[in-house]
């Protein structure tokens, strides 16, 4: 039976862009999620997504693997990027656009 730990670290490693995020794109349950899923949506590349709201779960464990307390968590190829706040700094600096092009791309 595989545990919460390995379906995070599947994820992880599945989605060269994954946003563990409250609620979905479409309907994002937070602010910070609505603006994570802004910025995510203005680099034009596909995203997965983990609604942590229907997955306890994982909104248990994942900050302690992470070692990252908060959601959204962005990350690129199996790397945490971050938070909302470090996800709209490298949106407004262009630097998020590249770093999920070239995520996006490593998958292609």
């Amino acid at each position: 039976m595989s545990t919460t730990l390995d379906t995070i670290k599947e994820q992880i490693s599945s989605n060269p862009v994954l946003l563990y995020m409250k609620g979905t794109p479409q309907m994002p349950q937070c602010g910070f999620s609505g603006q994570s899923v802004q910025a995510l949506m203005a680099c034009g590349q596909k995203f997965a997504f983990v609604n942590i709201l229907e997955h306890p779960d994982i909104r248990a464990e994942l900050p302690k693997y992470a070692n990252w307390p908060t959601f959204p968590q962005l990350w690129l190829n199996g790397e945490l990027v971050g938070g909302n706040d470090i996800i709209l700094d490298l949106h407004q600096q262009g630097e998020l656009q590249k770093m999920v092009e070239e995520a996006a791309a490593s998958a292609a």
